[in-house]
Formats: structure tokens, sequence, C-alpha cells
């Protein structure tokens, strides 16, 4: 199960070009996070009030056609554990309202976290965290 983050993309984000700097699928793929916590019933800043962070440790973005000022862009987001100590989130960028989603895929990436405690050491998912993660990976409704 996957979900959809939606942002529009602003003339400041275009280059001399017209299209989106390809530096703001990283920030892009930041919001198609943070909105898979919001409808996974968490905050990222809840999880650090928990005593936990996720640090990026590698990132990967493959690009397929440029989006443009004022495209409306769905971040497809959904996250497993591939293992005991890292997260991983995985991105399609697409057009909205372009027909079929593979029609009109601008990037696809993925992101891996490493869970700290709040000693900055390396620890294993909390048992809510690990909780929305399989719900995720099931299919659950949120």
């Amino acid at each position: 199960m996957s979900v959809c983050g939606r942002i529009r993309v602003l003339y400041g984000d275009t280059d001399q070009m017209g299209q989106a700097y390809y530096g703001n699928y990283l920030k892009w793929f930041e919001t198609g996070r943070n909105e898979w916590f919001r409808q996974m019933g968490m905050s990222y800043r809840r999880i650090e009030e928990e005593g936990y962070y996720l640090p990026v440790i590698e990132v990967y973005c493959r690009y397929f056609k440029p989006a443009y000022y004022d495209d409306l862009l769905c971040i497809d987001t959904s996250a497993s554990l591939p293992s005991p100590a890292k997260l991983k989130f995985t991105y399609r960028i697409y057009r909205e309202n372009s027909g079929e989603i593979e029609d009109d895929k601008i990037a696809e990436g993925y992101t891996v976290h490493v869970f700290l405690n709040s000693n900055k050491r390396p620890t294993k998912p909390p048992v809510f965290l690990r909780d929305m993660v399989y719900k995720n990976e099931r299919g659950d409704s949120l």
C-alpha cells in the first residue's frame, strides 16, 4: 500500500530551462515521507519526541521526464524494513490528472534510513513504528 503526497511545482523550483531543478526531487521525497507518516497516524515530530531519529544513509533517484512550473505532482510513497535497524522508503513521482500513472512518471527512487535512539546510537525500530510499516506492507486500510 502506498500513500500519495501532493505538491505543486513552484516557479522558484524551476531552472533556466523551465524544468524543475533536479535537487528538488529529494525535497519532494521528504514530502512523501512526511505524508506517509501523517497518513499512518504519526508525525516525524512525534517520532523524534519519542526519542527516535531517522537520518538518511542512502538515496537513489532516477529521472524519466521533467516536471514544469505549476504541475501537480503525486509522490507515491511506501515503506519497508529491509533490515533490523533500517527503514526504506520507495517513491514514484508522477504528474496528476494525466490518465495512466506509468505514462507520466516523472521520477522514482528510494531513501534508506537508520534508526537512532536519543543518544544517536543505532537501535531497532520501536514497536509502534514496526507496526505502522507492517500495516503498510500488508495494505491494511489507513
